[in-house]
Order: structure tokens, then C-alpha cells, then sequence
């Protein structure tokens, strides 16, 4: 990929011209070339027509046969600790329990006595021990220092001794166990803890390194889910000013703290937020234990922990739809969604179902669903946030999934063909740093759901991760590229582009450009995925690959 040397004016008002290579497009599934003007597509269509711009264009972009798309739009993320987990003590790798004291101790060397170690990505799930690490083992590999050991799905933790004393009470507190996994309360209490030793410096520098690795996998936009139980108003706030004055990635925030009134919707404005929703917790997660089921885990003789009840749901709703705020909540079990949805259409009768479908409130997750959910979903005008690497990651016959739900109850998660055929809006995430922020991952993920029953085609899941997630945040005119949009894109080195099907009934995929369908790269599981060169929002690079 090659530019010219046309000097550069300030980005908005720059007409640059795309040319040489593959731009999907819904305007015109042909399109070889796009015109960006004033941070906006100005035109797209043919090589032959894009000679009309060439002369007045300040730069002109030779694409060399690369493909444009629009920019990824990432609906659930946590950023500073995406940022953390990427310059800090990530343990997702680890193959076992030995292994992941290893990295502890190889992390722990060297740094003072009085620091506080932050960490994240065990899972002990994978392990062949199918145990965590117990505190003694921790002290041990730790040197006596303060640790906070998120699991992979960041709903429980290990911790070490030092950290513990420094949390009063927190042995009393709901969630607390003398030598395992801290989860409720007492996870929350110590997170706080060790989150007050990130400097503001440490906090920023871990904002941008996550932004920037954002940026170098074409994703433009990111939803912030921060809230009261997850980070706190200042890391929420500064995120968003560091994004506002900084080249990067989009950020758009969601705060999960409940409102009962119109002073705590205005509030949630005060914070920069488009709403009280993300992760506003109605349960935990299944990996911990604490999702909220209707029926006793298989592996555990409970059903979770229910934060949130459908009258509580039902006052939340009422008020952001009010406020004009957007409502949603963190629901996992089959038992926190019927909650979401009961309250939800309680929150209906009492302000209007037009105007609940019209403030598009949100699920984050929404994995046990079932076809009474789905239907509400599409009833209430849900949508469903959601991050198909889950099931890359837990699901099949032998994966996590099974062995906290058994076999049957485990197939039925993750449903995305069955969302689509309901009509629910589909956003796609990653729950970052849950899962590793992975775009074309993502989609091929839903597109190879480990049930064949739930699989969605690439061009859907594609659509889910860009369109989708602008659609999320109520705005129909962006994550696509035609004349008007904002200019928001990713430039992509990959092979053939093709038309995949999620059915192996039918032909998989297709070349024909006869079936004027945009084409996009081959996701097939032993595909190599494409490769960004750059990024670009706003009409302004924010990422350039190095040395191309």
C-alpha cells in the first residue's frame, strides 16, 4: 500500500482518495475505490470513475489490492484493564498450575516489597489440575507482596495474604473464603484495594496501550462498560477525556450503576455516559459459579447468585427511558434473563412499549437464553450484546460450559442463528480483557459456533461487529461505508474474498461476483485471518502498520 506525497492539511478538511483495491460497500458490491472528505465517505464505485477525483484529491491512497471495510465497533470492553492485562501479569497462556506460579514468581522478582501486583487470565478450568492457586502457594510465589489474580472471566479472584490485610473485615464479608476464589463482596472490596495502587500515570499509560492495540486490529470504536463495581468514576471519566483529546479509537461509555430517579439519570449524563447500562449486574458468570440459574449447576449443589430483581430491573428501565437514557444490564443464567425480561416489560406497562423499543436498551451476554427469551427480546426491541469467543473458548462436549451445565443444557447456549431469525440486533465484543480483543476472531467464531444450530454466516457476524455495535449506541448511519457515513475504516492485507454460508447444506462459499454480494476474507477455522494495515477514524490515521 503506497501514498502520495501531497502535503497534509488538518484531517477534516482533507479529500483523500482510495484506489486499486477492494472496498465493502454496500453502495456498490463492485466498488474499487472511496472518497473521504471532511471526515466523512464522500463516494464510492469503480476504478475507472475514481480518475474523476484523482486531481483535486490532497492524497491519494494506491490500495495495491487490499481490502477496505469499516471499523470494528468492540461493544463490551474494559479498557484500563485490557491495558493492564497487556503490560502486566497476564496468566491466560498459562498451561497449568505450575506453569502459572512460574509467571508470578518471574513477575514478582524484582519489583519492591511494598508493590501491588496486579494480574489476570487464570483458569484453572483448562488446568490439569482443575484447581487455582491457594494463598499459601500465592505468598510463596508472590515474596510476602500484596497480588490481585483475577480468573479469566473477572467475576472472581486470588489474592495473597498482604492484600487481604488490606481490606478491614473483609473475612465477614459475603463471597470471602479462607484458601480459594474471592467472589461478591469481598472480590469487590479487595479489586478497590488493589485498584487505589494504580497511579494516575500507570492508569493512562494502560488506557493508551490498550487503545492503541485497539487501533492496530481496525477497531475505531469501543464501548467503555465501567461502573462502581468494576473501576471507579475516575477512571471511567479520564478514559473518556484521554480519548477525546488523544488520535485513537473511538470510546463510548457505559456506566452500570442503578437510578431510581431523575437526579440519578442526570448524573449519568454528568459522567459522559450514553447510559446506566453494561454491566449492571443481574448475576455473575458460569465459570465462577455465580450465573443465576433455574436449575442447580451440575457441578456445584447451587444456582447462583441473583443480584437484581425484576421490580428493581423494572424502575431502572422505567426511569432511563424517561431520561432518555439507555438501560441494560450484565445477564448470564437463564434465571437473570428472565428477570431482565419480566422487569423490563413491567418497565413497558408502565411507560409505553414504543417507547422501550425506541431507547434500544441492551443484555451484555445473554447466553442462557431460550425461545420465550428470544422472543421478549425481540418484543422489547433488546439488544443482545454479546462475544462469541465464549464459546470458542468454553463451549463443545468437554468444555466448561458442559461441565458447569451438563451436556444438554450447554448446547443451548450462545444462540446467535436463532437471535437473527427472531429479529434481535446482534452486537458483537470481546468482554476485553475476558477475551482478547479479536475482531475477525470474533466473527469467525459465530460463524464456526462450536453447535452448528447457532451458527450465523460471516457477512452477519461482520455486520454485528460493525454496524451493530454503532446500532447498540443508537446511531444507524455509521459502521457502514457509503456516501454520508462517518469515514471510520480499517485497510486489510488478506486472500480471495468470498461469500460464506453458516450451513454446510448449502455451498459454503461462494466467489461469483455475479451474486452482487460484497465479498469478505475466508474465515474457514485453518484460515489465515487478514492482517490490518491500517486504521482510521474519523477521516484521521490512527494506526499505521510498521513498514508498509
Amino acid at each position: 500500500m503506497t501514498q502520495s506525497t501531497a502535503p497534509r492539511s488538518a484531517p477534516e478538511h482533507r479529500t483523500v482518495l482510495l484506489r486499486g483495491g477492494d472496498v465493502h460497500s454496500p453502495a456498490d458490491p463492485f466498488a474499487t475505490a472511496m472518497v473521504v472528505e471532511r471526515g466523512h465517505v464522500a463516494w464510492v464505485g469503480s476504478e475507472g470513475a475514481a480518475d474523476a477525483f484523482a486531481g483535486a484529491a490532497d492524497e491519494v491512497v494506491d490500495l495495491e489490492g487490499a481490502l477496505v471495510t469499516p471499523a470494528f465497533t468492540d461493544a463490551h470492553v474494559h479498557t484500563t484493564s485490557t491495558g493492564l492485562a497487556l503490560t502486566g501479569l497476564d496468566l491466560s497462556g498459562a498451561r497449568g498450575l505450575v506453569e502459572a506460579l512460574d509467571l508470578v514468581r518471574a513477575f514478582a522478582d524484582g519489583r519492591p516489597a511494598d508493590a501491588v501486583l496486579l494480574g489476570h487470565g487464570w483458569d484453572a478450568a483448562r488446568w490439569p489440575e482443575r484447581q487455582p492457586p491457594s494463598r499459601r502457594e500465592l505468598d510463596e510465589a508472590a515474596g510476602g507482596r500484596a497480588l490481585y489474580l483475577t480468573r479469566i472471566d473477572v467475576h472472581s479472584a486470588v489474592v495473597t495474604t498482604a492484600l487481604l490485610d488490606r481490606v478491614p473485615g473483609v473475612t465477614a464479608m459475603s463471597g470471602y473464603r479462607a484458601d480459594g476464589p474471592l467472589t461478591g463482596d469481598a472480590h469487590h472490596a479487595v479489586r478497590a484495594a488493589a485498584h487505589a495502587s494504580v497511579t494516575v500515570r500507570q492508569r493512562a499509560d494502560a488506557q493508551r496501550a490498550a487503545l492503541r492495540h485497539a487501533a492496530s486490529l481496525g477497531i475505531g470504536t469501543v464501548h467503555e462498560c465501567g461502573g462502581p463495581d468494576i473501576s471507579d468514576e475516575d477512571d471511567f471519566t479520564s478514559l473518556l477525556a484521554l480519548a477525546g483529546a488523544e488520535p485513537g479509537p473511538r470510546v463510548l461509555g457505559l456506566w452500570a450503576e442503578q437510578v431510581e430517579d431523575e437526579k440519578g439519570a442526570a448524573r449519568i449524563r454528568e459522567l459522559g455516559a450514553l447510559g446506566a447500562a453494561g454491566d449492571l449486574f443481574a448475576d455473575g458468570s458460569l465459570g465462577s459459579h455465580t450465573a443465576c440459574l433455574h436449575e442447580a449447576y451440575a457441578d456445584a449443589p447451587h444456582t447462583g447468585s441473583a443480584h437484581l430483581d425484576a421490580a428493581r430491573i423494572a424502575t431502572h428501565v422505567a426511569v432511563c427511558t424517561e431520561a432518555g437514557l439507555q438501560a441494560g444490564f450484565h445477564a448470564i443464567g437463564d434465571a437473570a434473563i428472565t428477570a431482565v425480561v419480566e422487569g423490563i416489560r413491567a418497565a413497558a406497562e408502565r411507560v409505553g412499549l414504543a417507547r422501550v423499543r425506541a431507547a434500544r436498551h441492551r443484555v451484555e451476554h445473554a447466553e442462557m437464553l431460550t425461545p420465550k427469551t428470544i422472543a421478549a427480546f425481540a418484543e422489547l426491541g433488546l439488544t443482545a450484546s454479546v462475544q462469541p469467543a465464549f464459546d470458542a473458548a468454553w463451549g463443545g462436549e468437554d468444555g466448561m460450559y458442559a461441565r458447569r451445565l451438563g451436556a444438554e443444557r450447554a448446547a443451548g447456549l450462545n444462540p446467535y442463528a436463532a437471535l437473527l431469525r427472531a429479529g434481535v440486533p446482534l452486537a458483537f465484543g470481546s468482554d476485553s480483557p475476558v477475551t482478547p480483543l479479536d475482531p475477525w476472531g470474533t466473527v469467525r467464531a459465530a460463524a464456526f459456533h462450536r453447535n452448528p444450530e447457532h451458527r450465523i454466516s460471516v457477512r452477519a457476524g461482520f455486520t454485528a461487529h460493525t454496524r451493530g455495535g454503532w446500532r447498540a449506541a443508537g446511531r444507524d448511519d455509521a459502521g457502514i461505508l457509503v456516501p454520508g457515513a462517518p469515514a471510520d475504516y480499517a485497510i486489510w492485507r488478506t486472500s480471495e474474498l468470498v461469500v460464506q454460508a453458516p450451513d454446510d447444506r448449502v455451498a459454503r462459499w461462494s466467489t461469483d461476483p455475479r451474486s452482487g454480494t460484497p465479498g469478505l476474507p475466508d474465515l474457514s477455522p485453518d484460515a489465515d485471518l487478514p492482517v490490518c494495515l491500517s486504521t482510521v477514524v474519523g477521516g484521521q490515521t490512527v494506526y499505521v502498520r510498521p513498514n508498509e
